[in-house]
């Protein structure tokens, strides 16, 4: 096992990494901006090398700084979280060919699941299903108008380097391709540095699941179930819950061979994920994410297994310890993704100074973050502040949970997503599981509180969903028998305190 390694990230990632290779024994160098000088990834790493410079193109992903850190920090490892340098074959390789580690995948593995069109094709030749769509990109509105007359609308024009929801239009008439197709590749090429797109068949009202996967170098692997990802906003996800509410047993053992499948065709190593989209019990990859995901808390929870350790241990050339029996689904567990956006404003990137932080405690919550009081949220960096997790053993309990976590969340001084979060989960079509990819964009979230009835009013459905099930709400430990009026005093607290802050949320 490595003595030593270099994180290549910062934030809630770069700590996540540290806190299980300090378990492990393994010290962390940390490299830092100068930015996140008083970061906490700063603070917390054996060794922390500062990058020289503010934006992400200075610092986190210049290569070459990077590297140059490991070498001089003596680091037998690179790890580089998600994000920044994570999917970057070409400095994976350059890790490889330094005589590092690279904690993550093969870089011809990165590079096939990192161009969607070259993924197309493999998943072609592996018998994995698709969403009818090209293999070849297409390089004039001429050709993509071609494309969608013959797949059949609607279609989606499409990134064939991207991720993460960039470089994508819905095209619903022939007579949009024209400026759908120069919108999405200057987006594209601004965003990945490939304007190329391809065409697919968009598939209308879909659900977003996605099967973890685990392999080590010596050909093993197994998947350890899926999570739903369907709540979403411009294609990037808010909510995470894990197992996802649509899938039997026998449908989640086909999906997992399948992603086993797709993983073996490009000779994948170490922690990744397969993604699909998912509709009437058919399901069509997507992509696969060749590293670890900001998702992967309420996969640990519900399995009992730290992907993070088995990435070293993958990295490290362990065989895996795990057959696919081993892996049992205990409970329920929901993941909120906390950024630094103002909701009304249609989730706009939010500024400002974290004061009077308060985070979630008690049983089964879990919180991810890199947030202390005084951190200055700008503008140059990913907006997502903490991810708070928890788990249940049902759903039902996990949905009450989350609630009463973020109930107790104060981030005075920044706007943050924590809003829209709850008016999802107050919604009984989310409790019901009936929902998909664009549940988000059916909710009025045009009030950055909300009007007071219409809370109290999903307050008190919350209240009848699980009192139908003979479950008590519990909040800070105790049965509230008083819990309608206090979340209403709670409410008229939460405008007292923007009134101060801005904004607690």
């Amino acid at each position: 096992m490595f003595k030593r390694i270099l994180i290549a990230n910062r934030g809630e990632i770069a700590l996540r990494v540290i806190r299980t290779a300090r378990e492990m024994g393994i010290e962390c160098v940390t490299v830092f901006s100068d930015f996140d000088r008083q970061a906490l990834h700063t603070r917390m790493g054996h060794v922390a090398v500062p990058l020289d410079g503010n934006l992400p193109a200075e610092t986190y992903l210049v290569g070459e700084k990077v590297l140059a850190a490991a070498k001089a920090t003596g680091a037998e490892a690179i790890h580089p979280g998600y994000g920044f340098l994570s999917e970057n074959a070409g400095f994976a390789r350059s890790v490889t060919e330094a005589g590092l580690a690279w904690i993550g995948p093969p870089p011809a593995a990165i590079e096939v699941m990192g161009d969607k069109i070259e993924s197309r094709r493999a998943m072609l030749a592996a018998e994995v299903p698709l969403v009818p769509g090209m293999t070849d990109p297409c390089e004039t509105p001429e050709a993509a108008r071609a494309a969608a007359e013959e797949i059949g609308l609607p279609v989606a024009l499409k990134a064939a380097a991207g991720g993460g929801g960039k470089g994508i239009r819905i095209v619903r008439d022939l007579g949009e391709v024209e400026s759908a197709f120069r919108t999405a590749s200057g987006e594209a090429q601004s965003a990945f540095g490939d304007g190329r797109l391809y065409v697919e068949r968009y598939i209308d009202n879909p659900r977003h699941v996605e099967i973890q996967v685990l392999f080590d170098q010596h050909g093993n692997g197994i998947h350890l179930g899926e999570r739903e990802c369907s709540i979403q906003r411009r294609h990037q996800k808010l909510l995470e819950e894990c197992p996802a509410v649509v899938l039997t047993d026998e449908l989640r053992a086909r999906m997992g061979e399948v992603a086993l499948r797709a993983s073996h065709a490009v000779g994948y190593q170490g922690v990744g994920t397969v993604e699909f989209l998912f509709s009437k019990d058919e399901f069509f990859f997507l992509e696969m994410n060749t590293r670890l995901q900001v998702e992967h808390p309420i996969t640990e929870l519900v399995t009992g297994i730290d992907l993070v350790r088995e990435q070293l241990l993958a990295a490290a050339g362990e065989p895996l310890e795990l057959s696919q029996s081993d892996v049992v689904m205990n409970g329920h567990s929901i993941e909120v993704r906390i950024n630094a956006e103002d909701v009304p404003a249609g989730f706009l990137p939010a500024t400002g100074t974290v004061q009077n932080l308060r985070l979630p405690g008690g049983p089964w919550v879990r919180v991810d973050s890199c947030m202390y009081d005084g951190l200055e949220v700008g503008l140059n960096y990913d907006p997502m502040l903490a991810k708070i997790i928890v788990w249940g053993p049902d759903r039902g309990t996990a949905i009450a949970r989350m609630r009463r976590a973020l109930e107790e969340l104060n981030i005075g001084g920044v706007r943050t997503s924590a809003t829209a979060a709850l008016a999802v989960l107050a919604e009984k079509r989310f409790m019901d599981g009936d929902y998909d990819t664009h549940f988000l964009e059916s909710l009025d979230l045009s009030s950055p509180l909300g009007n007071e009835e219409d809370l109290v009013a999903a307050l008190a459905a919350v209240h009848r969903y699980h009192r139908s099930r003979q479950r008590a709400i519990s909040v800070n430990g105790d049965d509230r028998a008083g819990w309608l009026h206090r979340s209403r005093e709670s409410m008229s607290d939460h405008r007292r305190r923007a009134g101060r802050h801005g904004d607690a949320q």
